[in-house]
């Protein structure tokens, strides 16, 4: 039998007659990490719009042509009221704006928004950006999650993975009721073109970056603690902090914490930006001890600009990183481990750097251009739809 993501598309129509929801538990995410996806879909004139969490970057949006719809979603919280809140609220936008398709990201809007758009009888996608507590916890609430994915999964009309850890993952819990329906999308990507190779910095300091919204679960108490380490003999070696405090997800740093470590002197915090790229450039390794990830954009990023990286060998981080090609893999949780690929990095010779940057550029290119990402979409919605763009 076919599934539903199979099934005949209905006769081809203009691009300029569609209209795509994307949905998010932030509008920065739509907005920071789908601009490719946004630019095309706007060139082809068709309707966009963006239900997230108001945020900064409703403005931004508007001005791409999204229309911006708020959202109220308990990133933090387990209450069920919230979350029924968050189901009733999509349930009513997908009646009212009627899209040809919705695009999901990020648990709650996969869970709830999956199953509201099946209510409203909207075609819909599930993007799993990144499991997060759910497979990094043992808590109760994470084997709530488990049971909500199984059952709302059961309705989009194709459900999509960042990395294959994720699906196995998913296949061996038995969380989707139509395994057929499950694609691995190989990351999100990166514009190539908008970060370009940059040749690192020559000067007498080494400057490692840690950038992302700033949770425990990115290992920033390791690479903090890993810095410590490190200091003392490598005085040269400045440890920066690149991203918002106090946001709002279960495992989030309070900037209070973050002053505590610049007060130490061990840590530079940078606070946070709208563009990444000066702080890629003007660094000499980029640094993300995550525990899991789906695909991160931080690390592609990097590695587009010709940085060198050191990361955890953990699911997400392990498909851009090759240890010792582009990049070094350690231990997660272990700020020992860290500090012992930090140390590497720091005692490698410059032109070493320099070769493992430029392999990490021809691999971001290879496998990770955002262009066939794109192309994946276009595809999807010309089979749900008839439309191309």
């Amino acid at each position: 039998m076919k599934s539903a993501a199979t099934e005949l598309p209905t006769p081809s129509r203009s691009a300029s007659s569609l209209r795509v929801a994307l949905v998010c538990n932030t509008a920065w995410a739509i907005y920071t990490y789908r601009q490719g996806l946004l630019r095309a879909l706007a060139d082809a004139g068709a309707e966009i719009v963006v239900i997230a969490p108001r945020d900064r970057t409703f403005e931004p949006l508007a001005a791409m042509g999204c229309r911006c719809i708020d959202l109220p979603v308990a990133s933090k919280g387990t209450n069920p009221l919230d979350d029924l809140r968050t189901l009733a609220a999509l349930y009513r936008h997908y009646r009212a704006v009627r899209p040809d398709v919705v695009f999901h990201y990020t648990i709650k809007p996969n869970i709830y928004g999956s199953v509201a758009a099946w209510l409203a009888r909207v075609p819909s996608v599930a993007v799993t950006t990144g499991l997060g507590y759910v497979f990094i916890q043992s808590s109760r609430a994470a084997q709530v999650a488990k049971r909500l994915y199984r059952f709302a999964f059961r309705f989009p009309r194709e459900v999509w993975f960042l990395n294959r850890d994720d699906l196995d993952a998913f296949t061996a819990e038995r969380l989707l009721a139509h395994p057929d329906r499950a694609r691995l999308l190989h990351g999100e990507g990166v514009d190539v073109d908008q970060f370009p190779y940059t040749p690192p910095p020559a000067r007498e300091t080494f400057v490692f970056v840690l950038i992302g919204r700033l949770l425990w679960d990115k290992g920033v108490a390791e690479y903090v603690d890993a810095a410590r380490q490190l200091r003392a003999h490598y005085p040269h070696a400045r440890f920066r902090l690149l991203g918002p405090t106090g946001v709002d997800n279960p495992s989030a740093i309070t900037r209070d914490e973050v002053a505590a470590w610049e007060r130490e002197g061990v840590i530079e915090y940078a606070g946070e930006t709208a563009d990444v790229r000066p702080y890629i450039a003007d660094a000499d390794c980029v640094v993300l001890p995550s525990y899991r990830e789906g695909v991160p954009r931080t690390l592609m990023e990097a590695g587009a600009m010709g940085r060198p990286v050191v990361a955890t060998d953990v699911p997400g981080c392990r498909e851009v990183v090759a240890d010792r090609d582009n990049g070094l893999l350690c231990e997660a949780r272990n700020a020992a481990s860290l500090a012992a690929a930090l140390k590497k990095m720091l005692d490698m010779d410059a032109g070493a750097r320099r070769a493992m940057g430029e392999r990490g550029r021809k691999k971001i290119e290879k496998e990770f251009d955002e262009r066939a990402v794109v192309q994946r979409y276009r595809e999807l919605v010309r089979q749900l739809t008839g439309a191309t763009f």
